[in-house]
């Protein structure tokens, strides 16, 4: 078979402990980033990037910061929606104020604010946990959504209460705004995605990483060791809002280019947590599944359903039904793998692959 490592030799403790030891580990993601950067752009049309991949790295880049939150650390948080709300009103608002500035620069910035917020609303979470933490992540998506609704300045007094992505050029190819380029728009969000799942992984890999898995498998134990509560837990919020900021203000301004305050409500931070369930808690390929499977498999239901029923059978399928078709499965599919494998896609997919490394033997 191609997947094994049979000859592939470690000689010091940083190979052999690398995120990728297995050399076709390697080739595979290499050739992800060929198939992301160069087939996509020049295969996809309109309609590809614009309603399935640029939303699908988004929701990928919040899944990312709700799992390091809750995977990670075991903090549980619904209130992802709220901070993607809070990054893309603050890009918003800086736009408005610095026009001459990348907006590269004031997208990530947006995430430094929901940081900020992030930290605010962790505080609860040094004195309670579980179910009483999530009512209070709930509460601050409330609040955060009345804030949107009912503080004109962040929407800068418009009459429509929306933000609207302004236009912005990156070497002279206009990435935001009205007649914005998709194809440079995806390829913005997939490097920025890339990069910060980077990021992500060799936070999770170092020290900070470790002190949260360790307050997230127990936390007096943790603190027995010498990790800080205060520090590990504040951190952890601060991390998952920053990147839940940069994905709401990606969401706004690299892919609806006008957003409201309904766009960032308590639907989104369910979804968001069912992307994170049916990917993998504590995994970030998990994150990039999870998001295929809630964003993706809808849209295709609600294409291909309809007119497949019309062909097999008499009855006429319409868009509605396919959408709740599409939400019984996802609801099916969650109640199982909380069930049968609680660790998700990502959990099957390193079974898959270490069935393949000692295929045809037993295992």
């Amino acid at each position: 078979m191609f997947y094994r490592e049979a000859g592939q030799f470690k000689a010091t403790y940083e190979a052999d402990s690398a995120k990728f030891p297995i050399f076709q580990d390697k080739l595979f993601i290499w050739f992800y980033l060929v198939i992301g950067f160069v087939a996509i752009p020049l295969l996809g049309n309109e309609f590809f990037l614009g309603a399935i991949m640029i939303p699908f790295l988004v929701f990928t880049l919040a899944a990312i910061g709700l799992n390091i939150l809750t995977g990670f650390t075991g903090q549980i948080s619904l209130g992802s929606g709220a901070f993607m709300g809070v990054g893309a009103y603050a890009c918003y608002k800086m736009t408005l104020a610095y026009p001459e500035v990348n907006i590269l620069i004031f997208i990530f910035a947006s995430g430094i604010f929901s940081a900020i917020v992030g930290v605010f609303f962790g505080l609860p979470s040094l004195r309670i946990k579980g179910f009483y933490l999530v009512v209070s992540t709930l509460a601050a998506q409330f609040f955060l959504e009345w804030a949107f609704q009912r503080i004109p300045w962040l929407y800068n007094y418009n009459n429509t209460g929306a933000i609207d992505g302004v236009s912005r050029w990156l070497f002279g190819i206009q990435i935001t705004g009205g007649g914005a380029d998709r194809t440079a728009q995806y390829i913005v969000c997939l490097a920025i995605v890339v990069v910060m799942t980077w990021f992500a992984s060799n936070i999770i890999s170092g020290r900070i990483g470790r002190s949260w898995m360790m307050i997230r498998d127990m936390d007096i134990a943790a603190e027995l060791m010498g990790v800080r509560p205060l520090y590990a837990k504040l951190s952890a919020f601060a991390v998952s809002s920053f990147y839940c900021g940069v994905a709401g203000s990606m969401m706004v301004f690299l892919w609806l280019g006008a957003a409201e305050p309904e766009s960032f409500d308590y639907n989104h931070s369910f979804e968001i947590l069912f992307m994170v369930i049916l990917g993998g808690l504590g995994s970030l390929l998990g994150c990039f599944l999870g998001a295929a499977v809630i964003w993706i498999l809808p849209i295709l239901i609600r294409e291909w359903l309809p007119p497949l029923i019309d062909k097999i059978t008499p009855w006429v399928i319409t868009s509605s039904t396919a959408d709740l078709v599409s939400d019984i499965i996802i609801g099916i599919m969650i109640v199982v793998f909380l069930i049968m494998e609680p660790h998700g896609l990502a959990r099957l997919w390193a079974i898959i692959k270490q069935k393949l490394r000692v295929w045809p033997f037993p295992y």
